[in-house]
């Protein structure tokens, strides 16, 4: 495998986004990062945040029609989807270890790993749309 330069505005980009926990799209990550370097380019965020997701550093988060959008946590954990406003966060549960060998049973392929979401309305959309 071919050596990784090491980068500053990729080790920016993971620390940015080891602050957050909105799971910010590339275009929020871009808008903070150009605060330390002004020159970065929008590509550049976009292939760092690709490479990290490769390197198993961070996770990206396909969700449904949005864009994609990173979580710097990479243990096991479910996230919930706000369906108006697009909304990720965190689910403050366990998880079920032995759900890769429940689904398996089913399966003629081999499972490795999973991705839950949860979807609806979050607290603020709630309280808004229903007033």
């Amino acid at each position: 495998m071919k050596a990784i330069k090491h980068s500053k505005q990729r080790d920016s980009i993971k620390t940015c986004l080891m602050g957050r926990r909105d799971h910010p799209t590339a275009d929020a990550v871009y808008m903070s990062i150009r605060e330390e370097f002004p020159n970065i380019s929008l590509g550049t965020v976009y292939r760092n945040l690709n490479l990290l997701v490769d390197l198993g550093e961070i996770q990206k988060l396909t969700c449904g029609n949005g864009p994609d959008r990173f979580d710097a946590d990479t243990s096991p954990h479910y996230h919930f989807v706000c369906r108006h406003c697009g909304a990720v966060s965190d689910l403050e549960m366990d998880t079920f270890p032995g759900l890769n060998e429940s689904a398996q049973e089913h399966c003629d392929g081999r499972i490795d790993t999973h991705t839950t979401y949860f979807y609806g309305l979050c607290k603020k959309c709630l309280t808004n749309t229903f007033c």
